[in-house]
């Protein structure tokens, strides 16, 4: 199994061509998840994931007969980034092999560092098998994404800067895809401090790291907002090392990550996608756990697709109350809206949208349906609206559906 001297030799090959990121102490989460929070910000890499660890390691370790044949990897995403920029960096041609369906802006950002990206199959799992044909038949050296010594001894880096520099964590919680990031973390964590506790996060919907530990057959959703761990074969070398040093593994739904994702972007002012966010989303529903120990957190990435963050600020605005959607029942008849706008006006609540219709409601034919998207002080503000409403004589009805990002 992996020891704590090949992470150690990592981490010296590597540390002068990647950024050693900021670990630091985040005393607003720490009053609200009460443990000491400690965030290891590894969405400030150059390509804002912590991929980069892992894909240099592994490059370095190449012969110069490898080297001038070049390398290929798989990837939608993060890794794909990572072998491109250092293969560049380091002179090497890469080849990137992603889904038909990747975001163009992905595939974009690969090809900015000179790689060569094909283009094959509609699932990672297509594309992953295509690649290991295409190196056997071209003479190219696979980059896997986490199952392979070296990788995983690369992204046990972070554990080795994060206890020198807060070496009284007592735990962290790190997101588990394939289990290259959570394995070599958790080798050199407890090697360099037998007591700490290792925790894994995974999404609810992609359970396959937890299911395969428990002998369980493997059943996965279809989409999740952190699509950096939507990973559904764990690694063969992954597996026994997490076996071995993970004390447990939670699972995050939906709603939880998203929420940790804006908290992230409210408290810290950092940008985390999905799987970056996981370890936040964890603590924060399991606060009793943790009350009082001082954990560590691993901000994975940081490559979210802005629509998606977009989505993700507007519906927390929904949940936390600062942004309401009413429907205001009216006499059909001049004036009406005119004195409900009033009425929230006086009240200072502003209208962000509005939409006045009167085919497609249950009302009374002398009756219209006014809908009013309002920024608001929060819950209580929208009970009180309401309630001036109700008191002059308009029926209001608050709809907070948010529809699931991935439905």
């Amino acid at each position: 199994m992996l020891q704590l001297n090949l992470i150690k030799a990592a981490a010296e090959k590597i540390s002068p061509h990647i950024v050693r990121t900021p670990c630091a102490h985040s005393k607003t989460l720490s009053d609200i998840t009460g443990a000491r929070v400690i965030l290891k910000f590894e969405n400030h890499q150059f390509t804002a994931s912590f991929k980069e660890r892992g894909a240099l390691a592994k490059l370095l370790t190449l012969s110069g007969q490898e080297r001038r044949a070049g390398v290929i990897a798989a990837s939608a995403g993060n890794h794909a980034q990572a072998v491109a920029y250092h293969a560049k960096r380091l002179g090497i041609p890469a080849t990137i092999v992603m889904p038909r369906f990747t975001p163009n802006v992905k595939v974009e950002n690969t090809r900015h560092f000179e790689a060569r990206v094909i283009l094959e199959g509609d699932v990672f799992d297509d594309a992953h098998t295509f690649a290991i044909a295409y190196a056997k038949e071209k003479g190219l050296t696979f980059i896997p994404p986490y199952d392979d010594e070296r990788v995983i001894a690369g992204q046990g880096t972070i554990a080795l800067e994060m206890l020198e520099d807060f070496p009284e964590l007592d735990a962290l919680i790190i997101p588990i895809g394939g289990g290259g990031l959570i394995s070599g973390n958790a080798v050199a964590a407890k090697a360099l401090k037998p007591a700490i506790q290792v925790f894994g996060v995974q999404a609810a919907r992609f359970p396959s790291m937890a299911q395969a530990l428990k002998g369980m057959p493997i059943h996965c959703g279809s989409q999740t907002i952190a699509e950096g761990i939507a990973v559904k074969r764990p690694g063969h070398l992954t597996l026994p090392l997490v076996r071995k040093y993970v004390d447990d593994i939670f699972l995050a739904e939906e709603d939880e990550i998203e929420a940790a994702v804006l908290l992230l972007l409210e408290v810290e002012k950092t940008v985390a996608e999905g799987a970056g966010a996981a370890g936040l989303a964890a603590l924060n529903q399991r606060r009793r756990r943790f009350e009082g120990m001082t954990v560590g957190l691993i901000l994975s990435g940081g490559n979210i697709d802005l629509i998606a963050l977009s989505s993700i600020i507007q519906r927390g605005l929904v949940r936390s109350g600062r942004l309401a959607r009413l429907t205001v029942g009216i006499p059909d008849v001049p004036g009406a809206l005119a004195e409900v706008t009033s009425i929230l006006g006086r009240l200072n609540a502003n209208i962000m949208e509005i939409r006045h219709q009167r085919a497609f409601t249950n009302l009374s034919l002398k009756l219209a349906e006014v809908e009013f998207v309002l920024v608001t002080l929060g819950n209580e503000h929208i009970r009180q609206i309401i309630e001036a409403l109700e008191t002059s004589g308009y029926r209001a009805t608050l709809n907070r559906h948010t529809p699931d990002i991935c439905e």
